[in-house]
């Protein structure tokens, strides 16, 4: 028998039962590489949509289909084992109906193996929520600013500016709650009001540009990186490996144009004969 332990992936239950406990770190991968990285260090990693910005230079998440997140699920579940993996889902698969929620929900779960997705909106995506939580989809609900919806709010500006506006965000993040959400994203609201809400409400509150008051924190990994050439205000870099990366690459194409790019002798250790 082994004598290794063996490691347990965290599951929804264990986030929903962080409220009010430890801070929830969460960040986002896309890649079997950089998912085993987070994993070491985080409770949720989050397959965003924000890969189509990130990834495939897209200017919103609209473009991202269903096809693409299951892909990158896929890699960051087989980069991870212990962090709960959530997969976004991306616009247009889930609001139509209950039933095309679920049928493509399903999907992600069956295909990715992943622990829980996470969709858009608040009171009004309440009913398909409680539709997909009665069915064994655990869900990660997301308000206050929702990048799917920016053809409609117009820019990527925070929400909850005005204290007149809040209620409605607050309606939101309970409603979600209500329908049985495990736990909800706040992005890009003020910190009093992202702190009223998290005092609100039973489940875990995660956020995104909206304070240290909210049960956890997210961030996009490329972000926080310095890899995205534009970040939100709200974004701390924690690192600027861009210039190093560039660095890098420069070096190694003025090797190759110098011909002093190393040859096999270097690489696997051989001798050249001598003539």
């Amino acid at each position: 028998m082994s004598t290794q332990q063996e490691i347990r992936r965290l599951t929804a239950p264990d986030i929903r039962a962080r409220k009010n406990g430890d801070p929830i770190v969460a960040l986002t991968s896309y890649h079997a590489h950089t998912a085993r990285l987070v994993d070491k260090y985080c409770d949720v990693i989050l397959v965003g949509d924000s890969l189509g910005m990130v990834m495939h230079g897209l200017e919103t998440t609209v473009p991202v289909t269903l096809e693409m997140m299951i892909l990158q699920g896929h890699a960051v579940m087989r980069g991870s084992q212990h962090a709960l993996v959530v997969v976004d889902m991306p616009f247009g698969s889930y609001e139509a109906s209950k039933e095309q929620a679920f049928a493509s929900a399903a999907r992600v779960l069956k295909e990715t193996t992943c622990g829980a997705i996470k969709l858009e909106g608040g009171a009004r995506m309440a009913e398909t929520i409680r539709f997909l939580a009665e069915r064994g989809v655990p869900v990660m609900a997301h308000v206050g600013l929702t990048p799917q919806a920016i053809n409609t709010i117009g820019s990527f500006r925070a929400q909850g500016r005005e204290e007149a506006d809040w209620a409605a965000i607050e309606n939101d993040a309970k409603a979600v709650s209500e329908a049985g959400a495990f736990s909800v994203v706040i992005e890009a609201v003020a910190e009093p009001l992202a702190r009223k809400i998290t005092g609100q409400i039973p489940i875990p509150t995660i956020g995104i540009g909206a304070s240290s008051a909210c049960d956890g924190q997210i961030l996009v990994l490329e972000d926080m990186l310095g890899l995205s050439p534009r970040v939100p205000k709200f974004v701390k870099r924690y690192g600027d490996l861009g210039p190093g990366i560039e660095a890098a690459i420069k070096g190694y194409a003025a090797e190759v144009r110098s011909r002093a790019f190393p040859g096999p002798d270097h690489v696997y250790g051989m001798k050249a004969k001598k003539p």
